[in-house]
């Protein structure tokens, strides 16, 4: 249960005002369909973190205990100091995605814009720590969900209701306190 609930949180808190949060608001206000975008955005994220998950899992067996716990304890810091950073949706809204539907264009479009992401690499780190691909996978897009589902049903009436960057901010002191948390137990 700690690792679905401390992956949900987690990618929760990184997801709200990701530049993959924008995409739904995006989306939403062009579809105007919010079950195909919904599903869409679990269907994209699911794979994404399954895969993201998988792949950290993998990981954290080449790597010795000590440089290992390091190795995540440093992620979370520098996740804490990414999430500070306001992300905008450059490449992701070109205007070309209309004709495909709501839901084939939420997909594709949910599961570009979330390779390399701070929420994809927080499942790495997290598939890395816990080595339990299933569950983080699951808790990880549950937190995507969480995040993204408010967005879409809102639209841009979010970004007026929500101060981002005290979220940003509260994200951010978050992953710091975990990768401090790591630190310390680490050192002790």
């Amino acid at each position: 249960m700690e690792i679905l609930l401390s992956s949900t949180l987690l990618v929760a808190l990184a997801e709200i005002g990701d530049k993959t949060m924008l995409l739904a608001i995006v989306l939403a206000c062009r579809f105007k369909q919010p079950l195909p975008i919904i599903a869409g955005i679990f269907a994209a994220t699911i794979v994404n973190h399954a895969l993201a998950a998988w792949a950290g899992a993998g990981i954290a067996g080449l790597l010795d205990g000590y440089w290992f716990r390091l190795a995540v304890a440093l992620g979370f810091l520098a996740m804490a100091a990414w999430t500070l950073v306001p992300d905008s949706l450059d490449e992701e809204e070109n205007g070309a995605t209309g004709r495909f539907g709501a839901f084939l264009t939420t997909t594709v479009a949910f599961f570009l814009a979330e390779m390399g992401d701070k929420t994809q690499v927080a499942t790495v780190a997290l598939g890395a720590q816990y080595q339990a691909v299933g569950l983080v996978a699951a808790g990880t897009t549950a937190g995507m969900m969480v995040a993204n589902v408010p967005a879409v049903f809102l639209g841009d009436r979010i970004t007026r209701i929500v101060p981002m960057k005290a979220v940003r901010i509260g994200a951010a002191l978050v992953f710091a306190a975990i990768g401090i948390w790591a630190l310390v137990a680490l050192f002790a």
